[in-house]
């Protein structure tokens, strides 16, 4: 038998919850997790009835079982941002074009950008502990993630093109910030705001992107343009998508995050551990995913009646996953909050498939094996990041 959601989704405008939600997503999700008792409960984010899944359970069935009736939200803002392609396409033409796409993130093509992946990340990092001076390691791994993401998906390299290179640079930074702001086209003299800005920022980017399908014929650029794609503007509008600003800023928290977790003194085994057992790096990787996923979650639209975790989510209500929840949820982790990288080879060995740092289910992210190679090759023999001193 069906139950109601728990919690209250309130009315419309007056009882939306999104500034209090994006404000702190973490201490949003516990407070209503201790209130109601239970990891899947209602609220109103943005301005919509919503369904919060906190559960791995309730993650899986969202994400796998039912992800044909909990569907993309076509009037999402990344619609408006980065247009038709396979992170907002639904139904038949999301299978289509990932089975179109599947080809370039995996096999052959995966391999043959080892070496330049490496070579990149030896360089930046040989730099970086060369410099002697305190850095932002979150920005140098944003930089590193720009620099790989540009030279293998467009061809462009700091060293060859370096005016190019800059300009995209602040185009994708000026596109994603637009992303992050309130979808309000306004322009007036001396202002305009961010989403305007971005949608400027967008048609530049679109004008080099067309560029580079027109007269580049190697590479991922060439690869792409050779695909059956179902339109002239899908190879532009997954260009886009893949040069994002949201790729490095994903790889450098995680790199971040994966560098504090290491670091210390009392980190010293660990790393050496890291160094000289690759399966023990592997679930270092694992837990840094699992304890501080680079993105919150994702969210869906139910097209029809349905259920998650028992309970009835009425057609139209949104449902969102919220990663970090998720992730720590006690059913499947035990002592949640703790790094415990050794328990991938114990309780969790074989697991891995209930993490969602990167989505889950027939829709995860496309990339997700490119982004186990960036993770990998920034840990190189000799000075690895995480013995840094911090």
């Amino acid at each position: 038998m069906m139950s109601d959601l728990p919690g209250n989704a309130g009315v419309s405008v007056l009882g939306d919850k999104s500034l209090e939600f994006y404000k702190d997503p973490v201490g949003f999700c516990e407070q209503k997790i201790e209130k109601h008792g239970t990891r899947v409960f209602q609220s109103r984010l943005l301005n919509r009835p919503t369904t919060f899944v906190c559960s791995v359970n309730g993650m899986k069935e969202l994400l796998c079982e039912k992800s044909n009736v909990f569907v993309k939200d076509p009037t999402d803002v990344m619609t408006n941002m980065y247009g038709d392609n396979i992170v907002t396409a639904n139904g038949e033409e999301a299978c289509l074009l990932r089975l179109s796409l599947t080809s370039l993130f995996t096999g052959a093509c995966l391999e043959s950008w080892n070496d330049y992946i490496t070579s990149v990340c030896d360089r930046c990092l040989k730099d970086l502990s060369a410099s002697g001076q305190p850095e932002s390691v979150y920005t140098i791994f944003k930089g590193l993630g720009t620099e790989l993401v540009l030279g293998l998906f467009l061809n462009v390299r700091p060293e060859e093109q370096p005016e190019l290179y800059q300009d995209i640079t602040q185009l994708c930074t000026q596109h994603w910030h637009g992303l992050i702001s309130a979808p309000v086209s306004v322009k007036v003299p001396l202002w305009s705001s961010g989403f305007c800005t971005a949608m400027e920022a967008k048609e530049k980017l679109m004008h080099i992107i067309k560029d580079k399908l027109d007269n580049d014929t190697h590479g991922f650029v060439g690869a792409l343009g050779s695909l059956p794609l179902p339109d002239p503007t899908c190879a532009s509008q997954h260009l886009l998508l893949f040069i994002s600003a949201l790729i490095p800023k994903g790889l450098a928290s995680l790199l971040t995050s994966f560098t504090l977790a290491l670091c210390g003194h009392e980190q010293e085994e660990t790393r050496h551990r890291a160094r000289t057992d690759p399966d023990f790096l592997h679930r270092v990787l694992l837990e840094v995913q699992r304890l501080w996923p680079p993105f919150i979650g994702g969210r869906r639209i139910a097209s029809q009646d349905s259920t998650l975790a028992g309970f009835h989510v009425p057609k139209g209500y949104a449902a969102i996953y919220i990663s970090h929840s998720v992730h720590r949820d006690p059913e499947v982790f035990q002592q949640p909050e703790h790094f415990l990288p050794d328990r991938w080879n114990e309780r969790n060995a074989g697991q891995e498939h209930v993490l969602c740092s990167l989505g889950n289910g027939p829709r995860n992210c496309i990339g997700t094996k490119l982004n186990d190679v960036f993770l990998k090759a920034v840990t190189p023999e000799g000075e690895p990041p995480h013995s840094w001193p911090v």
